[in-house]
């Protein structure tokens, strides 16, 4: 059987053999160099190593095969050390090279191990001087508090492209205190538990929803913890579902936990089954259909469906579950969590009222890095992190874990000071001593591991042949896994549950109280990082053949109700095979491209585009197609990235002219036209591929049809010719209500309403947007409604409303933030800028700004990033950051394009005031006239009052009242309102 180990691999050669051999007699050196071999052997023995090979005067061993310890990269380092004492005493010298890492073993094959390590192993030997041991980076990473070794610095290594930082071991320290690695089981937790159950009280007493977060290195005891506070509570529900490391695109696969646990729904239940029950349990068919959407018993419903609309439902749920007794929601492994459920949790504990709700989440500090603001600015939220045991509770835990005070003595003292502190250490470390079956406690007790991997690695390897198989396979399947499952993949065990029911005794899985597979009994491995290095021995080439074993068996179980599990285990298998032999077999490759397709339109349809996009592309690289080619560029479209929309709906255009696809090809051109339009300001180029979409668009084919026109009134608006705008806007809302598309029309709203805006014509503008988020909340799109937010925001804005304006701005970067529409977000959160500054929040203007463009710009989307900067500059300036706000508004002033006409007028303003600040007045005239004349070539009536305004302010500073005062009664007969500039 092959496997993948973490060993560590000792190269040792005399020095100067040739001199030995030489005028001696065959006889003696033959028996000196034999003396050589057998001082070396013994060294490596006595140290649990084994030596795989003699070369010439040079040996070769090996720590960790095929039975790891925990220690093995010390133990190389002790025997390198003792065979260099004992070679001297055969006045001999030798050299030795030491390097742990990964490396591949074959048990029918007589050839040692192969990997990077048995060759950097080799040449740090060669590199070695006489009497020394050389190191490697692995091998120092893992023994580095016990040595005393000296910095040898990068060496250049034969066959390596970067140089190898290296060490000469001087001798191996004992007694100096070992890393802590990760951590387990509950023992001297009485605070935290007390903190918990008082948060409960708080919430039952209360009737709000609390958010309670527990941080912890893995293994720390988060989930142990948790499992001790639900055991303990009386007259509550308690749900529990836990986000999948892999599940991009099982975004609510917690919350489909819950709800199916509470229906009593099981994967493989027929749809008609499953629907009844789940409608039944919430006893409301609106809030059972969107949670049967977002938990996967119904398949994506034809039409985008709102993450929105399924927070309501989760809400609604919530409340209703609550109302008769509290409810308890445990959400395990949150840091692996997607945006959407993140939002979901927050929205849960934000916005749930009068129900008993304790939210529970479970996560690694990386939840941080992701989402730094978790739980803050809120008054029912709480966090803890756990600590490492002290001294006492280590103990404690000990003599819970240890029959019959087994460990005492310098064995006790050993453990606790390599364990410092870490409770899984102290759990897997006894429980390895009482597995040893008579051997010493002590000499296990000395070598408490350096890290949890190498722990459980020597756990594995101790196990019997049929146990540590069953591992194995049951880690391709993931964290939770069927037996039934198991019986497939390990087909050659004959008697498999005996083997389960010991691997359940032993502690390496627990039994899962819940199937979601109805009549399979499920596990769970006892911590996620068994089963990680349970995966981490399977070769490369078993994990391929079992993932697409697995995905079979699972399809054929459960259907389609755990596609998005079954295209992760394909594609899993595909990418292995291809690292093996340069690509898939092709029905491989068709089968996991046909799953990733549809598992990447499912997330499509949730508005889960960064997930979708991923699959999307990974369809198309093992298969590709005219379809799966559009479908991904949409994604991107969705998203904002203009670059990448360019680049694939260039292809999309050709191939589909190539084949005569006549829908492709229109939704190529309406996308590649919005390129032209945002990213190039092109607006004659932008209108040319506008009107070529519509001419090759079928005429019941809406949706290319309408962002044709939307580019086309987008073209017609830069250029400040609100008459062609208003005739656009008006076709695009016939466009929609003939195709009976809310949030299209919601759009087509947004526009018509941006050209009554321009012209100063509220009372027609006020209930246009008022209409545009009435239909997007009727379209259920996440988008739709962010659209309608942010443009009732810029409304609030033209009202000096600037507390509403930010509300409404704030919800639409939330929801933008959801759906991962990158391009939208850059928008918003230039104008939160723009309300910052209205609010005199100099500072928050500058973030957001900054951030604005930091979102832009990858993006290239100038239409937005030039304002953007423009206002950056406005900030800088009134902070007194004269030669930053300069370099900005000359950027602004480069970026525009040379048809966006109110961008044009309004960043040259900008640039006249840094002017003015300088004292270059006359540039800042001329800068000031232009504008002035660029507002004068278009309808716009809400625009150009700012720089009527400076005009005026400049020419009075310069003692030229009379030109002042011509500027200011035209400012005086503009029909705009002075106001409605605040926002150019």
């Amino acid at each position: 059987m092959v496997e993948r180990k973490l060993a560590t691999v000792l190269f040792v050669d005399l020095v100067d053999s040739t001199s030995l051999v030489a005028g001696a007699d065959p006889e003696v050196a033959r028996r000196r160099v034999t003396q050589f071999f057998d001082r070396v052997s013994h060294c490596v023995t006595t140290h649990g190593g084994i030596v795989e090979k003699f070369a010439g005067d040079a040996v070769l061993a090996a720590f960790g095969v095929p039975q790891a310890h925990e220690d093995d990269a010390e133990r190389a380092v002790r025997a390198a050390l003792a065979m260099l004492e004992s070679v001297r005493e055969l006045g001999l010298e030798a050299r030795v090279g030491v390097e742990s890492g990964e490396v591949v073993v074959d048990e029918s094959d007589s050839t040692f191990a192969t990997g990077e390590a048995v060759t950097l192993a080799a040449r740090l030997q060669q590199a070695a001087g006489a009497g020394e041991v050389l190191i490697g980076p692995y091998a120092y990473r893992l023994t580095s508090d016990r040595l005393q070794a000296e910095d040898v610095g990068p060496l250049d290594v034969k066959g390596f492209g970067e140089r190898i930082w290296t060490w000469r071991v001087r001798a191996v320290l004992d007694g100096a205190p070992r890393r802590s690695g990760v951590a387990a089981p509950l023992v001297g937790r009485e605070a935290e538990l007390e903190l918990l159950q008082n948060t409960y009280e708080r919430a039952v007493r209360n009737r709000r929803a609390h958010l309670f977060t527990i941080y912890g290195d893995p293994g720390v005891g988060k989930s142990r913890l948790a499992r001790e506070f639900v055991e303990g509570l009386e007259g509550a529900t308690v749900l529990a579902g836990r986000s999948l490391p892999y599940g991009e695109s099982v975004t609510y696969w917690p919350l489909a936990e819950m709800v199916k646990s509470a229906a009593g729904i099981t994967d493989d239940d027929p749809l008609e089954v499953a629907v009844e029950k789940l409608r039944e349990s919430c006893e409301n068919e609106a809030i059972a259909d969107l949670l049967g959407l977002a938990s996967g018993v119904l398949e994506a419903v034809k039409g985008e469906r709102s993450q929105q609309e399924i927070a309501w439902a989760a809400r609604e749920w919530v409340e209703r579950m609550a109302h008769d007794q509290p409810l308890v929601l445990v959400f395990e492994d949150i840091h692996w969590a997607e945006e959407a459920l993140l939002d979901l949790i927050e929205h849960l504990a934000e916005w749930v009222r009068d129900a008993p709700l304790l939210i529970v989440g479970l996560a690694r500090a990386e939840l941080l890095d992701i989402r730094p603001g978790w739980g803050g600015g809120r008054v029912r939220a709480t966090a803890i992190e756990l600590e490492p045991l002290g001294r006492e509770e280590s103990e404690e835990l000990i003599d819970a874990l240890a029959a019959n005070g087994a460990l005492e003595g310098e064995a006790r003292e050993a453990l606790l000071e390599k364990t410092e502190g870490n409770p899984l250490f102290v759990e897997e470390t006894v429980r390895m001593l009482a597995e040893c079956e008579g051997r010493p406690l002590s000499d296990f007790a000395e070598r408490i591991p350096d890290t949890l991997q190498a722990l459980i690695a020597a756990r594995i390897d101790r196990l019997p042949p049929e146990e540590k198989t069953v591992l194995q396979r049951a880690s391709v399947i993931g964290r939770t896994f069927w037996g039934g499952a198991i019986k497939e993949l390990a087909a050659e065990i004959d008697e498999l549950q005996p083997v389960l029911e010991t691997l359940l005794l032993r502690e390496f899985l627990l039994p899962e109280l819940r199937s979601s597979i109805s009549g399979e009994t499920a596990y769970r491995f006892k911590h996620v990082l068994i089963r990680e290095v349970a995966y981490s021995g399977l070769s490369k080439s078993a994990r391929a053949d079992l993932h697409e074993r697995f995905a079979r068996w699972l399809h054929a179980r459960a259907g389609e109700e755990l596609l998005e599990i079954r295209a992760y285990h394909l594609d899993q298998a595909a990418a292995l095979i291809t690292e093996l032999d340069g690509g898939p077999p092709p029905e491989l490759a068709r089968q996991a491209a046909a799953a990733l397709e549809t598992a990447g339109r499912r997330s499509l349809a949730r508005e889960a585009n960064r997930s979708g996009r991923k699959q999307l592309l990974r369809a198309l690289e093992l298969e590709p197609t005219l379809e799966r080619r559009f479908q991904a560029a949409r994604a991107a479209w969705r998203l904002g990235d203009l670059p990448a929309v360019s680049r694939e709906m260039e292809r999309v255009r050709a191939d589909a002219a190539d084949e005569g696809d006549r829908w492709c090809q229109a939704r190529a051109l309406a996308a590649l036209a919005e390129v032209a339009l945002n990213r190039d300001a092109d607006v004659d180029e932008a209108n040319r591929l506008a009107a070529l979409a519509l001419d090759v668009a079928d005429g019941n084919d809406y949706e290319p049809r309408f962002d044709a026109l939307h580019v086309l009134n987008t073209g017609a608006w830069w250029r400040g010719r609100l008459t062609d705008s208003e005739r656009y806007a008006r076709d695009q809302l016939a466009l929609a209500q003939e195709a009976g598309r809310e949030d299209l029309e919601s759009r087509a709203a947004i526009d018509l309403a941006g050209v009554h805006n321009a012209r100063t014509e509220y009372d027609l503008a006020a209930p246009l947007f008022a209409r545009a988020l009435e239909l997007a909340d009727q379209s259920g799109s996440i988008v739709a409604r962010g659209h309608a937010l942010a443009s009732a925001g810029d409304f609030a804005i033209y009202r000096e409303d600037y507390d509403e304006a930010q509300r409404q701005l704030e919800e639409a970067r939330a929801l933008y933030e959801e759906a991962g529409v990158a391009s939208s977000l850059g928008r918003v959160l230039y104008r939160l800028g723009v309300v910052a500054w209205h609010q005199g929040d100099l500072d928050g203007a500058e973030r957001l700004s900054r951030e604005s463009i930091r979102t832009l710009a990858p993006l290239e989307d100038r239409g937005t990033l030039c304002e953007a900067q423009r206002r950056l500059a406005e900030v800088l300036l009134e902070k007194g950051k004269l030669d930053e706000a300069e370099r900005y508004a000359e950027a602004a002033l480069e970026t525009v394009g040379p048809q966006d006409m109110s961008s044009r007028a309004s960043t040259r303003s900008t640039l006249a005031r840094v002017r003015i600040a300088q004292g270059r007045f006359d540039d800042a005239e001329k800068l000031l006239r232009e504008a002035e004349d660029i507002i004068d070539q278009t309808e716009y009536c809400a625009f150009g009052s700012d720089t009527l305004r400076t005009l005026a302010q400049l020419l009075r500073d310069r003692g030229r009242e009379d030109e002042a005062e011509a500027v200011e009664r035209r400012l005086e007969g503009a029909t705009a309102d002075s106001s409605a500039a605040r926002i150019a």
